[in-house]
């Protein structure tokens, strides 16, 4: 009988840690892991399925949910941006975060995302300005389940670049941790209370991004089977600086130590470092473990970088994804062995995806093209100054927005609507241009739906440029003669249909293909959590999610 009255206890026990309540009394995961990658187009998860093992990707695909259908509901579609929608479920309008660098439109000022000239980088003996989440102008869903918790849920956000780790951790993260390529090792700023632990000066002492960078780069399989890639040298792709051609192997042991340590962002070893860097501030902070629900905001950002270098088709991007494959596969089991399976709630997404290379498009006969941003404005400024008498009359052109030159138009007594008439017929001329958009008075420009709502979502009229351009499918921004790798930014699928997958505490089984959003995404977190809502949230509930 006392046997049996202990087993009893022991499977109740069982019973009560997973449904695990807080010190309020309410059900909650004991953490939040969310994972964002870099440039993940929603079509890798499949592209490559075939060759993914099943505790990765394929693990979340077949025991959480998968959200076919989630888009982004604004442009342009940039890494700051994308990372801050995700947090805030609120769009460039609101939040504030309108590209990576924006122009202030009340000082004429170059702005970064996360600039902040009050911190400065610790460890720094120079106290150079660095970096906070000041530029955000709303919570983040990180920010919410501080206030929720009265502060006692932790928050820590953790990326190789420095926007990727703060705007996701929110204003009142205990800390964020970014790649410095300087030192090879994270940092932060001296916006955090928690700034440089122990367990952080452990891990960087161990140097094990250096050491992970020189393994080098070889192909994980056999070169004859990566079938998803064009052939590995073409004319699609760029090399690193130390190389003459952009083919396997990258070898990297014999630079210098500054050069090596830039590399390891544009190599799979970039996802493998930070993912060993979450399990030192999982490990160091004993996160999973306190007397409120923790968060982790983990972004992988190597797969940004190589996309940029070598454009999706390359035998580069499938082996990273391979790569990483595993490396998801190996941080779920430690959470299961750390956290504990069922304790712990993990969403994965992108910020963002990428277009195939023009090049490689128009070798296909698929129109495409580079929309050569620096020529296009000198040649507009021309043009205008040949019919208002005035040079640069267009300040800049930025994030496909060009932001006009108003204190001098204003100086010279220049007709400011007679400029932007002039501007759209130009431009209406080149073949690259889609569409020319006055955001001033969008209801008077022939654009169709998710187009302008895209736009109207994406302007803030403090950072964003007053006309947009909006490039025909297939063409994107570039500079020169950039014709290697890709980028992204505009308005197409290619660019804005991110994977979102949900995996762990009260999570059902599943896949829907109806249309979301990724401000959808910190709505049902906060459903999850039972906690509001970041105050900028325009977001619904995924309530096909929850179980």
């Amino acid at each position: 009988m006392k046997r049996i009255l202990i087993l009893l206890l022991v499977v109740v026990g069982v019973l009560a840690g997973c449904k695990h309540r807080d010190q309020q009394g309410i059900a909650r995961p004991k953490l939040v892991v969310g994972i964002v990658i870099d440039q993940m187009r929603w079509d890798y998860l499949y592209r490559y399925y075939n060759r993914y093992g099943e505790g990765g990707f394929k693990r979340l695909l077949n025991n959480g949910f998968s959200c076919e259908n989630t888009m982004l509901p604004y442009m342009p579609s940039y890494t700051g941006p994308g990372h801050t929608c995700i947090y805030t479920g609120s769009v460039p309008s609101i939040h504030g975060i309108a590209a990576n660098n924006w122009i202030d439109n009340i000082t004429g000022e170059a702005m970064y995302c996360v600039d902040d000239n009050t911190v400065h980088l610790t460890g720094d003996a120079s106290n150079a300005p660095s970096m906070s989440p000041r530029t955000l102008l709303t919570t983040t869903i990180t920010d919410e389940l501080r206030l929720a918790t009265n502060l006692k849920s932790r928050v820590y956000g953790i990326a190789l670049k420095d926007r990727g780790s703060i705007l996701p951790a929110g204003h009142l993260a205990n800390a964020a941790y970014w790649y410095s390529d300087k030192t090879g090792t994270f940092t932060t700023s001296s916006y955090y209370p928690n700034q440089n632990p122990a367990w952080l000066q452990a891990f960087n002492k161990r140097k094990v991004g250096d050491s992970l960078t020189k393994l080098n780069w070889k192909l994980l399989y056999d070169a004859n089977s990566y079938d998803q890639s064009t052939t590995d040298a073409n004319n699609y792709e760029k090399p690193f600086k130390s190389e003459k051609t952009p083919v396997f192997p990258h070898v990297f042991d014999t630079l210098a130590d500054t050069n090596r340590y830039a590399v390891i962002k544009s190599i799979p070893a970039g996802n493998a470092y930070t993912l060993q860097m979450a399990r030192a501030c999982m490990q160091g902070e004993n996160l999973g473990n306190g007397e409120a629900t923790d968060f982790l905001a983990i972004s992988l950002s190597s797969p940004d970088y190589a996309g940029h270098q070598f454009g999706p088709n390359s035998m580069e991007i499938e082996d990273m994804y391979l790569r990483l494959d595993k490396e998801i596969a190996d941080y779920l089991n430690y959470l299961d062995a750390k956290v504990g399976k069922g304790n712990y709630l993990l969403f994965l997404s992108a910020d963002h995806g990428a277009a195939h290379n023009t090049t490689y498009l128009s070798d296909l006969d698929v129109p495409s093209g580079i929309f050569k941003t620096n020529m296009v404005l000198d040649d507009m400024n021309a043009y205008l100054k040949g019919k208002f008498g005035k040079d640069s009359l267009i300040a800049n052109a930025l994030n496909y927005q060009l932001y006009l030159n108003n204190k001098l138009m204003t100086t010279a007594n220049i007709d400011r609507d007679k400029v932007k008439a002039a501007i759209t017929e130009w431009l209406n001329k080149r073949p690259e241009v889609g569409y020319v958009i006055d955001i001033e008075n969008i209801d008077k420009t022939p654009v169709p739906e998710p187009i302008r709502s895209m736009v109207v979502n994406g302007y803030n009229k403090m950072r964003s440029g007053s006309m947009w351009i909006i490039p025909n499918p297939g063409w994107y921004e570039g500079a020169g003669n950039a014709t290697a790798g890709t980028t992204h930014g505009t308005w197409q699928p290619y660019d804005t249909h991110i994977p979102l997958l949900w995996y762990g505490w009260h999570v059902k089984k599943g896949a829907s293909h109806k249309t979301v959003y990724m401000t959808d995404i910190s709505a049902t977190l906060a459903a999850f959590l039972h906690i509001q809502m970041p105050n900028g949230c325009i977001g619904h509930v995924i309530t096909d999610v929850i179980e």
